[in-house]
């Protein structure tokens, strides 16, 4: 069957969350993906700075005004270097940077936007070098209201 665009589900809202590590940039085209599924798609980038290290930063800084707002004008130039060139013209995208306990934070992102789709990487940066699945994944999982894709590092000769 043919679908045209009147009976093509509508695109999906969906939240992709990134820490810049290289599975987090595997799991952006699936996210692309998603929220291009259908006409009306919507695209959230969010990434979450950790409420210790931005007290960390707070602490050694705290001369520097606007800290805060610094750093989340270097995450909005990364995310812009690192996403924006490959988002598909016509998709209505949203960048959102928070700070606090980064599982949280999604979930309350993705419940205050009602998306349809949360879609993460399974591992990426940790300050103890620890794999997150365990951590940020696994707890976004458990507790998210709606579905979440979980994003292997998928090999260059996959």
């Amino acid at each position: 069957m043919n679908q045209t665009s009147e009976t093509r589900p509508a695109g999906k809202k969906v939240l992709f969350c990134t820490d810049f590590s290289a599975n987090a940039d595997c799991a952006f085209k699936h996210a692309v993906a998603a929220a291009m599924s259908g006409p009306g798609g919507r695209l959230w980038l969010l990434h979450v700075i950790p409420e210790p290290e931005a007290q960390f930063w707070k602490t050694y800084v705290y001369e520097v005004e606007g800290i805060d707002e610094k750093a989340k004008q270097d995450i909005d130039a990364k995310l812009a270097e690192t996403y924006f060139a490959r988002i598909p013209e016509g998709l209505e995208t949203e960048v959102e940077i928070r700070i606090g306990k980064d599982y949280l934070e999604i979930l309350d992102f993705a419940a205050e936007r009602k998306v349809d789709l949360i879609v993460l990487g399974r591992q990426g940066h940790s300050s103890l070098g620890r794999v997150l699945f365990g951590n940020v994944a696994e707890r976004v999982i458990r507790r998210a209201v709606c579905p979440v894709l979980v994003v292997p590092i998928i090999p260059a000769n996959a």
